[in-house]
């Protein structure tokens, strides 16, 4: 018969306790009036509980139990610690859990939003780019030019890549050259014979696979600090290779003896979002350098061949 109101008036202590006092006063910072109705509350349960075994269960089944004052402190005590030993246990359970979930939550929206910064920092192509590549092609239709179809083509790729295979985590080395060898061939419409690019693979670079749109800002960066600044006898190098699992990328450019070293900061934001993303992708997988000096501009990237699938950010192990 005890069981019959050890157990709700348990349940109420508890559920006052965590769920209405907790909730609605200390975490208010009304801390007093929570542990005023936590106490009031406690006492009001220990007399309901009192009444009854006094007046119902000692007389019929513990008559002993009657010689006892009605306010019998041992006794007393004794009830208080055991509902609240089980009160503490749910008490502790329920924390835990919000803890739990709590850090679930800010996990995923720390994931989010990286996730959300990643694809910002995808977004490296410039509308200047799309528009004078348009009139580049405009101009050379109007002049029956052969190349035409070649260019519209390589545009039609650039941006597919740019608007959908870039969404994807990982991608394979070959398709982002692919995407690069597009870019270069746009850019050096506007350049003619005073640029000389090259684009060099010294390895099989078939088994290889990076997150996309990694190596653009960089070649972006040749273009943008140097053939653009220069009148005549622009260059611009790029190798790639790959040894040990390990992708080389040399990116080297000329720029005018004017311009000086401040002229090609290696702080540029496109060298930032790629810092940014090697961060968050490639910790301990990645090592970015540049040089500037002489005239010539320098970035040497190298990253290690891995499943970015694994990687937190992509919700893995």
């Amino acid at each position: 018969m005890s069981t019959c109101l050890f157990v709700p008036t348990t349940i109420i202590a508890a559920t006052l306790t965590v769920h209405v006092y907790f909730n609605n006063y200390y975490l208010k910072d009304k801390k007093q009036l929570f542990w005023v109705a936590a106490i009031g509350t406690m006492l009001i349960l220990l007399f309901i509980r009192r009444l009854f075994y006094y007046y119902y269960t000692y007389p019929r089944y513990y008559p002993e139990g009657n010689l006892q004052p009605f306010f019998y402190l041992p006794k007393l005590i004794v009830d208080m610690v055991n509902m609240y030993l089980i009160v503490g246990l749910y008490s502790f359970i329920h924390f835990f859990r919000s803890y739990y979930e709590q850090q679930k939550l800010t996990d995923t929206l720390q994931k989010e939003k990286i996730r959300s910064e990643l694809e910002l920092l995808k977004m490296q192509v410039h509308p200047h780019f799309i528009f004078n590549t348009l009139n580049n092609i405009y101009s050379f239709s109007l002049q029956q030019k052969p190349k035409t179809p070649d260019l519209i083509h390589r545009l039609s790729s650039f941006l597919d890549y740019n608007l959908y295979k870039a969404k994807d985590n990982m991608v394979p080395l070959s398709k982002e050259v692919e995407y690069i060898q597009n870019y270069i061939e746009l850019e050096t419409i506007r350049f003619g014979n005073k640029l000389d690019v090259s684009l060099n693979i010294l390895s099989d670079i078939d088994k290889f696979y990076m997150s996309p749109m990694l190596l653009l800002p960089l070649v972006e960066n040749a273009f943008k600090h140097g053939a653009s600044k220069l009148n005549q006898d622009a260059w611009i190098r790029v190798d790639l290779s790959i040894k040990e699992d390990i992708l080389t990328v040399k990116i080297e450019n000329n720029y005018p003896d004017s311009v000086g070293k401040n002229g090609v900061s290696n702080t540029g934001i496109g060298l930032e979002n790629v810092r940014r993303r090697l961060e968050i992708l490639y910790e301990g997988m990645h090592d970015l350098n540049v040089l500037s000096e002489s005239g010539t501009f320098l970035a040497i990237l190298k990253i290690k061949n891995g499943k970015l699938e694994q990687n937190p950010v992509y919700g893995g192990g």
